[in-house]
Parts: C-alpha cells; structure tokens; sequence
C-alpha cells in the first residue's frame, strides 16, 4: 500500500478539500497521511478514512510562526515512512522538497491558490520578496502537480514551465431536503479574510430589505464585528463564526442565497475559483459573485449567479436588491443550480484526481 503524506498550515478541522483529497484517496487503497497544525481554539478532529497530525507552535503569527512551522514540520518527516509527500500552497513547500531529496521520494505539489499573489502578500514589498524567492526556488523542482482551476494553472505554466493538472474545489453530491425559508436570508461562508469585500458587504446591507448571516472565522472577523456594532446592524447581520462543514451544509440549504465577494486585488482572486461557489450551487441556492474569468465561464454556460464587477458598497446593495425582487430571475437561477449540481461534484472531480496519482505511481 502506498503512503501518501499531505501537508498544511492550517488546523484541518474545516479544510474540506482536503478531507474530500484524502477520502478519496484513501477509498481507493492508498494510506494517507494528513499534516496540519494544532491552535488554542481548533475544534476536535473528526474519525476519518485516513490518518491526522497536528503540531504545535509557540508561534501563530506572521514570519516566526512560518519559521517555526517548517522546522518543526521537517523534523516530523525526517522519521515517517511515505511513498509520497505532497506540498499544499508554498507555505509547506521547502520542507516537502528538502525531504523528498533527503528521502529520495516522489513529490507533488498543490497549489490551492496563487499564494504571491494573495492580497495579505502583495501588499507588503519585503514580504512579497520572501515569497517570491520559495516560489522561484520551489515550484520548478516539483515537476508533478494539480491546482484548483485552469487560470492559475496557466498562470504557473507561463512562470515556470510546469504543466499541472486541475481538481477543481467542488463538493461532494448531496441530498438535501428543500427548505423554504419564510425570512429571506443572505448567506456568506468561508474565511474572514483581506480582500472579501466584508466590510462593504455589512455596510452594503443597511439598503437591503432582508438579513444575512455569516459563517467562518479570520484576521478580519473582529473588525467586521464591530462595524456591525457600529452600525446598529446587530438585529439584521449575525456573525456565527466558524462552523463544522456537516453543520453548514444545512445552514446553507435554508438561506435564500450565497455570497461570494473578492476584492480585485492580485491575480490570486482575479483568478479565484472559491469553494463556496460551487458550495451554493450544490445547495440549490442562488449567489452574487465576481465577474472574474472562472466564474463567468461556468455562469455563461449555466447562469446560477448575478455577477458584479466591483465589490463598491452600491453594486452589492444593487445585486442583492435584484435578487429579492426579480422573481423570474430569482426563478431562473435556482432551477438552473439544479442542472450545474449535477455536473460540479466531487464524484466527477475526483477521476482527475485518481488519474493523476495512479499516472504517478505507474511511471
């Protein structure tokens, strides 16, 4: 049996790309290792199909937790069996490399993102420096790779001559039991993060007739808290913080619809191609989201989204407005999601995934 070893930053409870990577992996006769860290705060680890390791830091923040992560991470391979060692995003990459020489393995790279080109790194010159260097250094030495869509599969070709593989970031097929909600309720899942058009999103909301709810956890969810406050949003916007994927999956089946912002900063998110996208779609539920390439080309073809070009706080305020009032679109869009579900699921997604890892083992 293959050992195939998965390494992130952060505490594995809520990646659920991750758990979908390894179950099905794991489903498929290979032993899986998945590698994350442990936090104050981490929610207990589910029973899985494969196994889970978190370590733990002194450090959670900025250089000096990266630094220390990576040492400690490195130590920790160093004495672990594996077939295999998959790098996720380039804040696992070095000692992914460094072992796979010392072990004289195979290596894989998944780039979740366009990690230099994330807001929270192009916005800081030295940092930005940093990061580009590993990339530079890295990413051309793991000749075997998958990323989530063809933009920043493209893009990484064009820097580095890789050709990766795509896995796209979509859930699994699920039944669920339409709600109809007798409030309409707006929905935003997923990371507190720079750069997701939250702060305008709340203020956007005071020209709304209609509540939202959000759902996750990250550097920005204090501020957003206390611009709800300020605002005196506190009986129209509730912040749930983070929230099991089994737990949300209901949630999202009850809301009227998904919210899906990026601030247009960096191809990181000119490229994006978020989870939540298709997380809405396979709930049935409608969503504002990005004019951004992947996703214009799914809604040209499927039209489940109301897509805006900017995240200024009137176009959200507009786009949400129409989607409360313009039932035949509304209409549209929803029995629309019931024919992309079909199509954008994990059970269709994971045969690249399988296909590549057997290509790579067969070679």
């Amino acid at each position: 049996m293959k050992r195939i070893v998965f390494t992130v930053t952060n505490d594995l409870s809520c990646d659920q790309r991750m758990q979908r990577i390894c179950t099905s992996l794991a489903n498929a006769g290979y032993e899986v290792l998945l590698i994350g860290r442990k936090l104050k705060n981490s929610l207990p680890l589910r029973k899985e199909l494969f196994q889970q390791k978190r370590l733990a830091c002194f450090f959670n923040k900025k250089i000096f937790f990266y630094a220390e992560y990576n040492i400690r991470l490195f130590f920790f391979l160093l004495f672990l069996r594996m077939d295999l060692i998959c790098a996720i995003d380039l804040d696992t990459i070095l000692p992914c490399y460094f072992i796979s020489v010392c072990k004289r393995k195979k290596r894989v790279y998944d780039a979740h993102e366009l990690f230099t080109e994330t807001k929270e790194v192009i916005t800081r010159p030295a940092i930005k420096k940093i990061w580009m260097q590993v990339e530079r250094f890295a990413v051309p030495k793991f000749k075997n790779g998958y990323t989530v869509n063809f933009s920043i599969a493209e893009e990484l070709k064009k820097r580095y001559q890789v050709n990766y593989s795509v896995v796209r970031n979509v859930p699994s097929k699920k039944s669920y039991n339409q709600k109809s909600s007798v409030e309409k309720v707006f929905l935003y899942q997923g990371a507190f993060n720079e750069a997701r058009g939250l702060e305008n999103l709340v203020l956007a909301m005071k020209q709304v007739e209609a509540k939202l709810l959000m759902c996750g956890d990250g550097i920005v969810f204090h501020a957003v808290q206390k611009l709800v406050k300020e605002n005196d949003l506190e009986d129209k916007i509730y912040l749930k913080g983070k929230i099991m994927p089994g737990e949300l999956d209901n949630v999202t089946i009850g809301c009227y619809a998904g919210i899906n912002l990026f601030e247009p900063v960096g191809l990181n998110h000119l490229y994006s191609l978020a989870n939540k996208f298709f997380d809405y779609m396979q709930a049935g539920i409608p969503q504002l989201t990005m004019n951004f390439p992947e996703y214009k080309k799914i809604n040209d073809e499927y039209e489940v989204a109301v897509l805006i070009n900017t995240i200024a706080v009137n176009e959200i305020a507009t786009a949400l407005n129409l989607l409360l009032k313009d039932a035949v679109l509304y209409e549209r869009l929803k029995k629309n999601c019931q024919a992309a579900k079909e199509v954008f699921t994990w059970q269709n997604e994971e045969k690249q995934l399988l296909e590549f890892y057997k290509n790579l083992f067969d070679s």
